[in-house]
């Protein structure tokens, strides 16, 4: 059984749970624990464009690390090469030690991935699509109403979750898919673009969701073009631009290193050095 890793963030400051969390060992599924994910020197070709080109970062158990970057930066094409979807073309990229190429079936039992453009059957309510994918993970009925459960808990849907998802709006919607990605209680859950095109409130909603659910010591990989979005959500974030990753770093420690005031400020001096 999986063991539970509650952390009570009010009481610890974040980099020293990260710090310990790394310092242990979990010996769930026979894996190692050193870093929930390690990427060296990755590149991905498209023909001639190469997309990716030697990109490298490192992401801890319950942390939230960012790729930042403008759209065509490489952000999409590096997350769903962790997730084993698309194959690098040099390279590699570990998930709690287990190569993306060679352990992908392995990899796919602990990770989850939720594209920017993922949508959900509108016919279905929002119970009826949650108990669907429910039983997609699991055989056993009570590990089902389990999953579901923890899904309608975090989406603070309520009732709505008994109404027709066609009825929904953007921001309940990608609530709902979030649930759904976190359900399973992941150890690294990789989502692009968790708020892209929702207004302000759905947003902050999204964004609280996200951090709620890393108490439990699930990593988050996650892609965003909206840098003070992310300044906000993220332990640390890397900036890439044309497929280079140019720096990493805490929010605040890169605007400090760099003398500017957020982090899209970072951002444009450090891809015109």
């Amino acid at each position: 059984m999986r063991p539970k890793v509650m952390i009570r963030m009010g009481d610890l400051d974040r980099s020293v749970v990260l710090n310990s969390v790394l310092r242990c060992k979990d010996k769930w599924g026979g894996f190692s624990v050193g870093q929930a994910l390690v990427v060296e020197n990755l590149k991905k070709s498209y023909g001639k464009f190469e997309a990716l080109h030697g990109i490298s970062f490192e992401v801890a158990p319950g942390e939230i690390f960012a790729l930042i970057g403008p759209n065509g930066a490489g952000k999409t094409t590096a997350l769903r090469i962790v997730a084993t979807i698309l194959q690098p073309t040099s390279g590699t990229a570990h998930v709690y030690g287990m190569d993306v190429q060679k352990d992908a079936a392995r990899i796919r039992e602990i990770i989850s991935y939720l594209p920017e453009e993922a949508g959900a059957y509108k016919n279905l309510t929002g119970l009826g699509y949650l108990s669907f994918m429910a039983e997609l993970f699991a055989s056993d009925a009570a590990v089902q109403r389990e999953f579901v459960q923890r899904a309608s808990d975090i989406t603070g849907l309520g009732e709505r979750l008994r109404d027709k998802i066609g009825t929904y709006s953007k921001g309940m919607m990608r609530k709902l898919l979030l649930s759904r990605a976190v359900m399973t209680r992941p150890k690294l859950a990789i989502i692009d673009e968790p708020t892209s095109g929702l207004d302000v409130v759905a947003a902050i909603d999204i964004r609280q969701l996200i951090r709620r659910t890393t108490a439990e010591g699930m990593a988050v990989l996650l892609s965003s073009h909206n840098m003070l979005e992310v300044e906000y959500l993220s332990d640390r974030v890397a900036i890439i631009d044309k497929g280079t990753i140019h720096d990493v770093g805490t929010p605040q420690g890169l605007k400090d290193k760099y003398g500017k005031a957020n982090l899209e400020e970072v951002f444009v001096q450090v891809v015109k050095q």
